[in-house]
């Protein structure tokens, strides 16, 4: 009765919520689940799902097994799966996922790389991200 179980430990029994009007500043690394409505500044590392609520900021560079968020990020982001922005979500920064989903009303500012979680695919060459031309530079280039 009073000894010792053992638990089976997974990543998305235990959750750490950081709640509104809560500022965190510095990195932050867990193993579970993370929601934000609150705010923090610096790099998250996270071994599960990271959630931005409506009210949650991040300026953070995020590395999640996948992302949804509601409110604004600002920072690179890499995800193993999904990442979702919700219309009334912000990213602002680079991306690297096996997929995206930008709901209708949500924003994205950045350069996307989509990977597939079995991306060691023989014979490809990988590409470097750069920023997209726009149609000025092109103009410039073509007349210098």
């Amino acid at each position: 009765m009073f000894g010792r179980t053992k638990t089976n430990r997974n990543v998305n029994s235990v959750r750490t919520l950081i709640g509104e009007g809560a500022v965190l500043e510095g990195k932050l690394i867990c193993e579970t689940c993370l929601r934000i409505e609150g705010e923090i500044s610096g790099d998250i590392e996270c071994a599960g799902d990271v959630v931005i609520g409506e009210q949650g900021v991040a300026r953070s560079n995020v590395t999640a097994r996948e992302l949804f968020v509601a409110g604004k990020v600002v920072g690179n982001v890499t995800v193993k799966g999904k990442l979702i922005i919700s219309r009334s979500g912000e990213l602002h920064g680079n991306i690297s996922a096996a997929a995206l989903v930008v709901e209708d009303g949500g924003v994205f500012n950045g350069v996307s790389r989509m990977e597939r979680a079995d991306a060691a695919v023989k014979g490809v060459r990988e590409l470097p991200l750069t920023e997209p031309k726009t149609e000025a530079s092109e103009i410039s280039q073509a007349a210098g």
